[in-house]
């Protein structure tokens, strides 16, 4: 039988998804083209015009569609990336912002009001420092240059004050010259990376919130999966379980490359002090697995936040999002 042709697009990520795209880790019965994008264009294209096969997909726009009706992408329970993200809500230093409750009646910028990281920074905002997204003014728009092109569009709660800002110009040059007070990015700004003093983060000691966050919450943010779309899934349903096979095969051929610390995998020098840190607040867990059940409260979590923010009109259950094929699967062995 022929192999099913199947263009994925994605991020490189060098322990979990590498791979699948040198060919070291195969997805059975499937001839996989793995392409690499930024995931500006990534998101839009595959929302907006359905573009590949497979794709990953920010989680919370998967969501914020489901739950306004659209279902033309089924998703597999695979998280290629999750991310704590205390650490990215930036401040200009001259704004007088010294805790949480101080971004009330402020201008904050962020490059999607839909983005997964802006999802949960309000979450924490409103849950864990009574601040609520309508006590915020918000500008989207580039992030480190001038454009902007939304990957779905979204009608946002009237109480939302959301503007886009002008096409020539770009949010980190705003949070800079302090036309704004306040960025939610998924990277860090250049001038905070070139240390030019004009930015900061919102929390200095951001590694120990995050890890307090995790174990007061119990939640590792998940901020993508894989979504394939329906049409194809409903014709291949063998296609998601082969896919979620594969992709728990190279992120365990990742790691077990990453947890070698003789020579080091990777050119930081404290990788064996943050694998013993990473241990102990995860309890020995992967903070990285895949699968549903693992996964559902922090799922929750999401649709919660997505439906309370006004990016989801109606409450989708977790059942509803994922391959039924992937809920129970069978043992997958260690990788060579």
């Amino acid at each position: 039988m022929s192999e099913l042709k199947l263009t994925f697009a994605g991020c490189d990520y060098w322990d979990r998804t590498r791979p699948l795209m040198d060919g070291s880790v195969k997805i059975t019965g499937v001839d996989l083209n793995y392409i690499v994008l930024p995931l500006r264009d990534l998101f839009r294209r595959m929302v907006r015009d359905e573009e590949f096969g497979a794709a990953e997909m920010s989680l919370s726009t998967f969501v914020a569609l489901a739950g306004r009706g659209d279902r033309r992408f089924v998703a597999i329970p695979v998280f290629p990336s999750r991310n704590f993200r205390h650490s990215y809500l930036f401040v200009n230093v001259k704004a007088g912002i010294e805790k949480p409750q101080d971004l009330r009646g402020r201008r904050i910028g962020i490059p999607e009001y839909q983005m997964t990281a802006g999802l949960w920074i309000r979450a924490f905002l409103q849950h864990d420092y009574g601040v609520h997204p309508r006590e915020m003014e918000w500008f989207t728009g580039g992030l480190a240059e001038a454009g902007y092109t939304e990957r779905a569009h979204l009608t946002l709660p009237s109480d939302i004050r959301l503007s886009v800002i002008p096409e020539h110009r770009h949010l980190e040059e705003m949070l800079d010259k302090g036309e704004l007070d306040a960025l939610i990015a998924p990277v860090r700004p250049k001038s905070l990376v070139r240390r030019e003093g004009k930015v900061r983060r919102m929390f200095p000691d951001s590694r120990n919130v995050e890890k307090d966050y995790y174990r007061r919450t119990g939640i590792f943010p998940i901020m993508h999966t894989i979504v394939v779309r329906r049409d194809i899934y409903e014709a291949n349903r063998w296609i998601a379980a082969n896919l979620f096979e594969a992709f728990e095969r190279a992120k365990r051929q990742g790691r077990a490359r990453l947890l070698v610390t003789g020579p080091l995998a990777v050119a930081l020098p404290w990788v064996p002090d943050d694998l013993e840190e990473i241990d102990e607040v995860f309890g020995g867990q992967d903070p990285w697995v895949y699968g549903i059940e693992p996964n559902r409260k922090v799922i929750e979590a999401l649709i919660d936040y997505s439906l309370e923010q006004g990016l989801a009109t109606q409450r989708v259950a977790v059942d509803e999002l994922f391959a039924k094929e992937c809920f129970v699967m069978p043992a997958i062995g260690e990788a060579a």
